[in-house]
């Protein structure tokens, strides 16, 4: 058994998404969606999914490794590279930022329990590592968006149809990918109509995006950004990794249905 873990964390004092996707013989389910007020919550979470002899991905949606005093990460650059046309540029991290401090605790908290960062690896490695992703990046290519759907902005009437897009292509989409994810409408919540009911929903499904990522990378793995056509639609879709465990990453499927990868 191998578990997917995927974790919308709360850069400050936010509350934080969690899911976690276990694969089994049947394949890949979705085993718990959940969110927490506090870290030491979360990280109780993450140690009552991942046994000490368990392996599995913790795929964060954070900036766990941040080298860089001021300024923005390498990954933070590259994010806005290839994805700003899509509004989806990542915002910086270093290290006088309020948040830095919490957010590399929580990486060290995941090393601790061995989950190790090794973000360019072969298919389906064996151990435990943790992944740092950004979900805007990941839907765009996951379900071929022309831009990001904008839930997280706006007015509530502006935001609600946003949310409710991403779960119903979350829905639609992830059961027929490799690896597939079969759900069904209620596995999911519905989009509450009031503001901060819907910001739980969306943490959670924001989570859902992550552990998805991080089950992707595992399956077909993962390597640098590639420059040009690399070869047919059926050669293998490894996922992107902006940056290095030097400079900061984030991992980032490739393109669906595309031989641009």
């Amino acid at each position: 058994m191998r578990r997917f873990l995927g974790i919308d964390l709360g850069w400050q004092s936010g509350p934080t998404g969690v899911c976690c996707l276990t694969l089994g013989d049947s394949g890949l389910q979705l085993s718990h969606l959940d969110r927490f007020d506090t870290t030491p919550e979360v990280l109780a979470w993450v140690d009552r999914w991942t046994a000490p002899d368990t392996d599995g991905v913790i795929a964060v949606d954070a900036p766990t490794l941040i080298p860089n005093q001021t300024g923005m990460r390498l990954p933070d650059r590259l994010a806005h590279k290839y994805f700003g046309r899509y509004d989806a540029g990542c915002y910086p991290a270093n290290r006088d930022r309020p948040f830095a401090e919490k957010l590399i605790a929580f990486g060290l908290a995941l090393e601790e329990r061995g989950f190790r960062h090794a973000p360019k690896t072969a298919p389906q490695p064996p151990g435990r590592f943790q992944l740092e992703v950004f979900p805007h990046p990941a839907t765009v290519h996951l379900f071929g968006l022309s831009r990001i759907l904008k839930y997280k902005k706006g007015t509530l009437a502006q935001r609600r149809p946003e949310l409710e897009k991403l779960r119903q292509l979350q829905l639609q989409i992830l059961p027929t990918l490799e690896p597939t994810l079969p759900l069904a409408a209620t596995d999911l919540p519905p989009i509450p109509a009031t503001g901060k009911a819907m910001k739980a929903v969306e943490d959670q499904l924001d989570s859902l995006t992550c552990a998805y990522v991080a089950a992707y990378w595992w399956h077909w793995g993962a390597g640098p950004v590639p420059t040009g056509l690399s070869g047919p639609a059926t050669a293998v879709p490894q996922s992107w990794v902006l940056g290095d465990p030097t400079t900061g990453y984030i991992v980032v499927p490739p393109p669906a249905n595309s031989k641009w990868f």
